[in-house]
C-alpha cells in the first residue's frame, strides 16, 4: 500500500530567460491553496494527500502544470476554482477532471 493515497506535484519553476513558466502563472499560490484546503478537510498526511513543489516538469508551454500520482494524470489550471475542481472531483471523488487535463 502506498504511503499517500495521492501525491500532487506543482511545477513552480521560474525561467531566467523570461519564457513561459509555471511560476509566472501563480503556481506557488495555487500550491499553497491546495495544501491549505487538504489540511482544512483533514485529507493531508499519511494515507491521504501530499502536496509538493516540483522543479520544472517540462510542460511550461501548456500552462501551469500539476501531476497527480499514482494516477499519472496531468492538469493545468487558471485559478482557485480549477484547483477546487481537482480537489473535489479527482482527489476526493476519484474522477479525472477532463476539462483541465493535459494530453499524455
Amino acid at each position: 500500500m502506498a504511503y499517500y493515497r495521492y501525491h500532487v506535484f506543482f511545477c513552480t519553476n521560474q525561467r531566467a530567460d523570461g519564457s513561459q513558466c509555471c511560476a509566472e502563472c501563480g503556481a506557488s499560490a495555487m500550491r499553497d491553496h491546495l495544501k491549505r484546503r487538504t489540511k482544512e478537510l483533514g485529507l493531508a498526511g499519511a494515507g491521504g494527500i501530499r502536496i509538493n513543489t516540483a522543479g520544472c516538469l517540462g510542460r511550461c508551454a501548456e500552462g501551469p502544470a500539476v501531476v497527480v500520482y499514482p494516477d499519472g494524470v496531468w492538469y493545468t489550471y487558471v485559478d482557485e476554482e480549477d484547483i477546487e475542481a481537482i480537489l473535489h472531483e479527482h482527489l476526493i471523488d476519484g474522477r479525472v477532471v477532463d476539462r483541465l487535463t493535459l494530453a499524455s
